[in-house]
């Protein structure tokens, strides 16, 4: 199966389960990975025909901007928003990265990795 990598998309939000991070906020780092046929579009040099990374980004850049307490949430809505708006992704993959999280040390980022195929109608 073919993909697509959308790598280092930086973005700013406000997740976390203090309320200060809800008002700070902070840096993320997203790297996003969706799988599909993309033999058509390697024929057809035409963009309906892939999966279009620009509507990956738009997607992660929304998804981010919509607060939570766990970055495991986003990353679920993420992977979500990629199968109901992009028909043609059949497996998905975010790992979602919070930058110099609020904890005792120093710690450079924590990420979560969710991987999921396309729920069967």
């Amino acid at each position: 199966m073919d993909r697509i990598e959308v790598e280092g998309i930086r973005l700013y939000g406000y997740h976390g389960c203090l309320d200060e991070e809800g008002k700070i906020g902070t840096e993320y780092n997203a790297h996003v990975t969706v799988w599909g046929d993309l033999s058509k579009a390697a024929a057809s040099d035409n963009l309906n025909d892939t999966l279009d990374y620009v509507i990956i980004n738009r997607i992660v850049a929304r998804e981010v901007a919509t607060r939570s307490k766990l970055i495991e949430t986003v990353a679920q809505r993420i992977i979500d928003a990629l199968f109901g708006e992009m028909t043609n992704v059949r497996k998905a993959q975010v790992k979602l990265s919070k930058l110099y999280p609020p904890i005792n040390g120093d710690v450079e980022r924590v990420s979560v990795v969710l991987k999921r195929k396309r729920p069967k109608k």
